[in-house]
């Protein structure tokens, strides 16, 4: 139950205390939770409070708001991915069984900027494709995925080409080998465009991901960054005791 002697604060004790009904049982996929006003009966806190819980699981997409009808226990289950393996999104959707789309939002011919142009080992003056499109899984929004291509490794590309899967494409139409990639993941907060692109309320949280693969002696192809919906994807890692 809550604490309020507790240094844990009073918001995250009520989020706790639902995630347990829900692990538990208590509360199921579709189930209708107790309105912020009896919570705030229950535990003797402000309305206030209860809503932050209950915001956080809705960001989070423990729980899902219904206009009008109260906030139901979402049955909507994450995405994961495992932290090995190079493989794009297009084909890692495939492979879960599930339809993936891309809606392009900017596709132009460009000279980068200069940290771009650094990551990519790109001489002053080069260009580069930006590719900007919104990733879907099952026709729900995913991802915004933003990608750099130098454009002399694949000089004919079009736009058309580019809103497919771009690792085929740089494969079977360009010969062109991915050998590795580096990649970074970090937190983040999405702004009103991108909510809305995403489908998700303004500042909910996001994995703000980043890679850079390269082809065989270390030659860098593309640099990719991309927002993935915490509330839809999660990352594993397996770890060897030595």
């Amino acid at each position: 139950m809550i604490d309020p002697q507790s240094p844990v604060p009073i918001y995250y004790q009520i989020e706790k205390y639902i995630q347990e009904l829900i692990e538990h049982k208590n509360l199921k996929p579709g189930d209708r939770i107790p309105s912020e006003r009896e919570f705030t009966e229950q535990f003797h806190v402000s309305r206030m409070t209860v809503r932050q819980a209950v915001m956080n699981l809705v960001n989070a997409g423990v729980l899902v708001r219904l206009k009008g009808k109260g906030t139901f226990v979402s049955g909507q289950k994450k995405i994961e991915k495992a932290l090995k393996g190079l493989n794009g999104f297009t084909e890692d959707m495939i492979r879960r069984g599930m339809k993936p789309g891309s809606r392009m939002l900017d596709f132009r011919k460009t000279i980068p900027e200069r940290k771009i142009a650094g990551r990519l080992n790109l001489s002053e003056g080069e260009e580069v494709f930006a590719v900007k499109r919104t990733r879907f899984a099952d026709d729900r929004p995913m991802a915004i995925e933003t990608t750099y291509i130098p454009v002399y490794l694949v000089p004919r590309m079009t736009q058309e080409a580019a809103n497919r899967s771009l690792y085929e494409y740089m494969e079977k139409v360009s010969g062109l080998t991915i050998d590795y990639a580096d990649q970074s993941i970090e937190a983040s907060l999405v702004s009103e465009t991108e909510a809305r692109l995403l489908d998700v309320p303004e500042g909910s949280p996001v994995l703000l991901i980043e890679r850079c693969a390269y082809l065989a002696g270390g030659h860098p192809a593309e640099l990719t960054k991309s927002l993935y919906r915490a509330d839809r994807y999660k990352f594993f890692i397996q770890l060897p005791a030595k």
